[in-house]
Formats: C-alpha cells, structure tokens, sequence
C-alpha cells in the first residue's frame, strides 16, 4: 500500500488531496486502485524505446497470477489483488481497463463506438472500481449509483483530453 500511496503521491497532487478527504478506512484501498491504473498507464505512456505491446501484457498476466494467487512480489499487483478481493471487484472491469491501456498503444482515430469503448475503459470503470470501496458490498447503493460514477469518469477523462490539446 506504502508503494501505492507513493506512486499516487509522485503522479497526482490532486488525486492525492482529495483521498485526505475520505474516511480514513478508504484512503488505502483507493491508493491501492491508483497505483494499479498509474502503472498500466505509464507503460503505455512513458515506456519509449521498449516493447511496450509485451510490457503491457506482462503486466496482464501479472495482475490476474496476483489475483488468482492473492499476492504478488509487485507491490503494487499485491495491494491492488487485495483490493479486489475484499471488495470484490468484478474482473469484467479490470479487462476493460486494461483492454483500453491497449487501445491507447496505437494512436488511431476512432469510431464513436471505439471512442466510447476507451472511455469506458480508461475511465469509467476505474470510477467503478473506486465505487466497489466507496459502497463496501452494499451492491444495491452499488447499482444505484453505477451511471453517475460511470458519466463523472468519463467527464474526468474528457477534460483531461481537452487539457492535453491546450498544451499541444
């Protein structure tokens, strides 16, 4: 979690300030899904000169042997396969996140309905995930809330693409 709480720390000011808002029982299991998401990210991002198509699938099939598993050596896989088990994580949302980090290797431009893929990926289901902490096994306040989490996701996601065209 230490590993998690760091990379958030190192990567986002603003996500970081806003877990210190949370109950303190959440703040961990939150770092913890960062830290998942950070990660796949930045070997799509940030990885230049590696093959990162096979950087990106080890970092699959590492998340889901810590899954199956229920431990990693990666500290980061390690806290987030906890996360996953205690709040019970649909794996339907972890393939979609990932699926999107593969997407984002290629720079094409997409269809609506590819668009609105990655977004769901890249985005809403990390507010998916986050939601799973947020309602603790309450899968009715779970359901009640899954469009609204889903739509602000993807409202993060599209002004952080509107801030990255004001930088090009």
């Amino acid at each position: 979690i230490q590993c998690s709480k760091l990379t958030t720390r190192a990567y986002s000011t603003s996500f970081s300030l806003g877990i210190n808002f949370l109950s303190n029982h959440l703040r961990n299991p939150i770092y913890s899904i960062y830290g998942f998401v950070r990660f796949a990210d930045e070997i799509v991002d940030s990885f230049e000169g590696y093959d990162k198509e096979y950087l990106l699938q080890k970092f699959r099939t590492d998340t889901f042997e810590a899954i199956e598993n229920k431990i990693s050596l990666n500290p980061i896989l390690n806290a987030f396969q906890e996360v996953v088990h205690t709040y019970q994580i649909d794996y339907d949302l972890i393939h979609a996140f990932l699926q999107s980090m593969e997407m984002d290797l290629k720079k094409i431009n997409y269809s609506e309905e590819k668009y609105q893929q990655y977004i769901f990926g890249s985005a809403e289901v990390v507010g998916l995930m986050c939601l799973h902490i947020f309602t603790e096994g309450n899968k009715e306040k779970y359901t009640e809330l899954k469009p609204y989490s889903m739509k602000l996701g993807a409202a993060f996601k599209k002004v952080n693409f509107l801030n990255r065209k004001s930088v090009w």
